[in-house]
């Protein structure tokens, strides 16, 4: 349900008609949240451009841009999230103009609960200064989830390297491919950023301006976080690679002792399963005894040099 506010020095008020937003406030701005639904109506009551239009409309997801129309801005911004070790970019869709701003989300967006507070609090008064909040806001939120994705990155190698199972790939793979995905967009997000401080832009006053450059440090550092999780992704599946090859060396290994012992073991008893007519030994009283205790003598003597050389 479409929602829309004055905002004036840190006092909102709820507007019933949207209509009334069409022309200047006296004092302050208009915040309109809306869903693409309702741009049916805003589209003509603020010219919204047609292409920019499409863009929120349309189903497939959107890169983060910038693109300048003659009365206003369109802006696409990711926000993030991440539960399941499953990345979520919410798309949030800013229009900019001289008197109101419109954000156009397809679902909630948890960023707006913020705005809401530091609206009252800075006691926001111009559409772009409530654009630098916004956009300080969703870049917030990444590094967030960086943590939780370095925490997630660090017990997976514990388990590894403590005991490697076939389902630590499985996650190693999905892990990679979920950064892939989010790094893919906060690449095009940083220059976005990039463009908002360093473009002269008639509706972001010259002053704001200094105050994104806070923000764009904060982008490039969350880009070199993400292409660090591609490295450690990459050491993930070489140290799993390196686990699973160490295990089949200690079967092998293993296998390969127990094979040696009872190789003299197993002559042996060949040699006295001929049944020869000529074998002194076979009509011993004591034979059978005997021979048990030499192979008992054998295998042991092995096995404790197979443990002494830990090969056991």
């Amino acid at each position: 349900m479409m929602k829309v506010r004055l905002i004036q020095n840190g006092l909102i008020t709820e507007i019933d008609d949207v209509e009334e937003a069409a022309a200047p406030p006296v004092n302050g701005f208009y915040w309109i949240d809306a869903t693409p639904f309702d741009l049916d109506v805003l589209q003509p009551l603020f010219g919204l451009h047609h292409l920019a239009v499409e863009d929120c409309i349309d189903e497939e997801e959107q890169r983060p841009k910038l693109q300048l129309y003659d009365d206003h801005y369109f802006l696409v911004i990711n926000g993030i999230a991440f539960h399941n070790q499953d990345i979520f970019l919410r798309e949030i869709n800013v229009f900019l103009g001289t008197h109101a701003i419109i954000t156009v989300t397809k679902q909630e967006a948890p960023e707006f609960s913020t705005m809401m507070t530091l609206l009252r609090e800075k006691e926001i008064n111009r559409p772009d200064t409530f654009l630098y909040y916004l956009v300080d806001q969703i870049v917030d939120r990444y590094f967030d989830v960086i943590e939780k994705i370095e925490d997630l990155i660090e017990n997976l190698e514990e388990q590894i390297l403590m005991n490697t199972r076939k389902s630590h790939l499985d996650q190693i793979i999905g892990l990679r491919s979920e950064i892939l995905y989010a790094r893919k967009m906060l690449v095009p997000q940083r220059d976005l950023i990039d463009a908002l401080h360093k473009k002269e832009l008639p509706l972001i006053r010259p002053t704001m301006r200094k105050y994104f450059g806070d923000i764009l440090e904060d982008a490039a550092k969350i880009v070199e976080s993400f292409e660090t999780f591609r490295e450690l992704i990459g050491n993930l599946r070489e140290a799993y690679q390196s686990a699973l090859a160490g295990r089949a060396n200690d079967i092998m290994r293993v296998f390969t002792a127990l094979t040696t012992i009872f190789m003299p073991l197993t002559i042996v008893t060949g040699i006295y399963g001929m049944n020869f007519d000529n074998m002194p030994e076979l009509h011993s009283h004591y034979g059978y005894f005997v021979v048990l205790g030499i192979m008992a003598v054998i295998g042991l003597t092995m096995f404790l040099i197979f443990k002494r050389k830990e090969w056991l």
